[in-house]
């Protein structure tokens, strides 16, 4: 069993590594390297990557800072199939032998297909997807199969119906999200409980939307525990949920890694009076007018005018906190620099949109951008 495996439940996600000079290529390798000595130290064992995080940089990282310097049955690991790579059958047993020369893992722990929605699933269906990560487990290149999932608890009722030989499955959860109409965490987390099937969780900060809270949120959770930081209460609410066997952090320097592994090390649950908190504090942000993007990046590399969407919509988040000011502007400013088009030259082509796994009108959206800053 998967969770008898499992004797901590904070995983390190490998989507926003430590970075060199501001290029998400360049890959920190001593930062990185401390990061895993002090997660392993303290116990935690589970990294996941994927194919084409930091533009295809993050799994070579892995290699070098974590698989070659560690024994092979010290930590999981977990990645996942580029599945809008693939055209025919041959293409998954293609990127399968790439991601395994890339980490030089020998074998996956955990493997998935790459964010899945409706018609992904099809397309997975049609191109014998499913049936490649049972025939890898049989061989014994991967010990637990499942996918990621951006879209409708119908949707992932469907699939896992469909599906039921699949280990588990990865769906974003946080508190803010959890009734949400568009990302339905908590329906998604109810349907994956029904079928049986344990969960890892993905941006339970929501792209650290939740560990940077306007005011009046935020005190509340001080009022708790003037101690203890946002991110805590954001990450233990999606820990303390029964059928969720790790959650992910895409942790990015050493000082975010210490804090997740401070109250992560010895979990406790949240309590009745926490819980109740953390109601109010969804109540307060819905009032905020801000964008509930996790800065997964998928919108961007499909980009014609080369939009940095997710930075853009940073900024834009800041001045509904902070205001217009030089800081918020700096934001904007860095987002448009070295050839990125601005959000008035959006063209409109919708291709964002049908990659974003929130299902953000991105297009109507950068108008709103484009009339706070181009004034």
């Amino acid at each position: 069993m998967i969770k008898d495996e499992m004797t901590k439940k904070l995983g390190f996600g490998c989507m926003r590594l430590p970075i060199l000079d501001g290029d998400t290529e360049k890959i920190d390798d001593e930062q990185f390297c401390k990061m895993i000595d002090t997660f392993m130290e303290k116990g935690f064992t589970y990294f996941d990557t994927a194919f084409p995080y930091h533009n295809e940089k993050s799994e070579p990282a892995v290699k070098r800072c974590l698989v070659d310097r560690y024994e092979r049955s010290k930590f999981f690991l977990a990645t996942k199939m580029p599945v809008w790579n693939v055209h025919e059958y041959a293409d998954y047993e293609k990127y399968f032998n790439m991601q395994l020369e890339r980490t030089g893992a020998g074998y996956f722990d955990f493997y998935l297909l790459h964010a899945l929605g409706k018609d992904r699933i099809e397309e997975c269906e049609k191109f014998g997807g499913f049936e490649f990560i049972q025939k890898m487990k049989a061989e014994g290149k991967i010990r637990y199969a499942g996918f990621s999932f951006h879209d409708s608890a119908d949707v992932l009722e469907e699939a896992l119906t469909r599906h039921p030989e699949v280990d588990f499955v990865q769906l974003q959860i946080n508190y803010y999200d959890w009734d949400s109409k568009n990302v339905q965490s908590g329906k998604c987390y109810e349907v994956a409980t029904r079928h049986g099937v344990p969960v890892v969780v993905m941006e339970p900060i929501k792209g650290g939307t939740l560990a940077n809270l306007a005011e009046g949120p935020a005190n509340i959770l001080h009022a708790l525990d003037p101690e203890a930081s946002i991110a805590s209460f954001a990450v233990r609410y999606v820990a303390s949920l029964d059928n969720v066997f790790m959650v992910l952090s895409g942790m990015s320097t050493y000082e975010q890694l210490a804090d997740n592994t401070s109250y992560m090390e010895n979990f406790k649950p949240l309590s009745a009076e926490e819980q109740e908190a953390i109601q109010k504090v969804v109540a307060e942000l819905k009032k905020l007018p801000t964008i509930p993007c996790t800065k997964c990046r998928y919108c961007v590399a499909g980009c014609p005018q080369e939009i940095l969407i997710p930075d853009l919509f940073q900024a834009y988040n800041d001045t509904v906190q902070f205001g217009v000011n030089p800081i918020t502007m700096r934001g904007f400013n860095n987002a448009v620099n070295n050839g990125h088009c601005k959000p008035s030259e959006c063209i409109k082509c919708g291709a964002c949109e049908d990659q974003c796994p929130q299902h953000l009108e991105i297009r109507d959206l950068l108008e709103k951008v484009a009339a706070t800053f181009e004034k």
